[in-house]
């Protein structure tokens, strides 16, 4: 059922790391700056490590990476000591345009980076990874140097899925699977190809960055990809085989609410693409429910994603020139 075009597009556009290893990635990196960002909210097991391996691979023994930087959102441990002592350069989330009022999410940071790095190319690689390698940031950067009419590069992997007594390699992304993928299919076929809509790990161009909003909550990824599209199409999108990639998974009733923040977002866009025309405003809660030993309570949960305008549009009225648009 996928179109035949996508087919085509999924054909052209997919490679694997192990096609851009770092010393083939330095080679074609020529005068093009990369920075590589880590939006982390309590991840002082696994930031340091991450860190480390980027300095020491990345920037030490091989040149691709020329800053990392890491956004710290609003931890209450030791991740930005953790991951200055690594070697990154870590800003508090809320001293960013701090003038603005602050909102939370990754999103939020994510955006809010676009403000402190300086890179041509800029790496967006999650905190939490825990089988972490340097591919994760080589096999994203290489298809941009490799082709000037990429625009971004999102990466895609197996997620094996860990519980108390039971491991299976390929059933996490249980948000994607359930929620995400239809959508896409259902309203976006075009970006029917894309393995791990929701995958934090991608790479895209500071100019096209900066010139499409960004949701501050879950919402960023499945945004990002619908809104880069409308901006350049399709065909200036790739993706990476990233291999394996293991994190901590969310309770169900977590990953419950961060669907409902995708719906939202999802929703937004197909508002102001035409897809649908609502006739009456839409809830934007979610009420789950919790077994006590009286019955059932219910918990409800606003679920409405904030959105950030192009970070272009904010500088540029501080007087800060910027690269050209896409």
């Amino acid at each position: 059922m996928m179109p035949t075009r996508t087919r085509q597009w999924l054909s052209n556009r997919m490679s694997s790391h192990l096609e851009w290893p770092a010393s083939r990635v330095a080679d074609l990196k020529g005068d093009t700056t990369v920075s590589v960002v880590l939006p982390a909210k309590d991840e002082q097991e696994t930031v340091g490590t991450i860190v480390t391996t980027i300095r020491e691979s990345l920037v030490e023994q091989i040149p691709v990476v020329d800053e990392i930087v890491v956004i710290d959102s609003r931890s209450t441990d030791e991740t930005a000591k953790v991951a200055a002592r690594a070697g990154a350069t870590v800003y508090a989330q809320d001293d960013i345009l701090s003038d603005l009022p602050g909102l939370w999410g990754k999103g939020e940071a994510l955006w809010k980076s676009l403000a402190v790095t300086n890179g041509d190319i800029v790496v967006f690689v999650d905190s939490d990874i825990r089988n972490f390698r340097t591919h994760f940031v080589t096999g994203l950067v290489g298809p941009l140097l490799a082709d000037p009419s990429l625009a971004y590069v999102k990466g895609c992997y197996s997620r094996p899925l860990r519980q108390a007594n039971s491991y299976s390699p390929f059933d996490g992304g249980r948000v994607t699977e359930l929620l995400a993928r239809p959508l896409l299919n259902m309203c976006w076929p075009e970006l029917s190809g894309f393995i791990q809509p929701l995958a934090g790990e991608y790479a895209g161009r500071r100019d096209v960055l900066e010139s499409v909003p960004f949701v501050c909550g879950y919402g960023v990824e499945f945004a990002l990809l619908v809104d880069l599209a409308e901006l350049v199409g399709v065909d200036r999108m790739a993706q990476t085989d990233l291999g394996s990639r293991e994190h901590s998974h969310q309770s169900t009733a977590a990953l419950g609410r961060m669907a409902g923040q995708i719906l939202d977002t999802a929703w937004s866009r197909m508002h102001r693409q035409g897809i649908v025309v609502p006739k009456h405003p839409f809830s934007r809660g979610i009420t789950q429910f919790v077994q006590t030993d009286s019955g059932y309570e219910s918990l409800d949960w606003d679920v409405q994603v904030s959105e950030r305008p192009p970070m272009r549009h904010v500088l540029e009225e501080r007087g800060v020139p910027r690269p050209r648009q896409p």
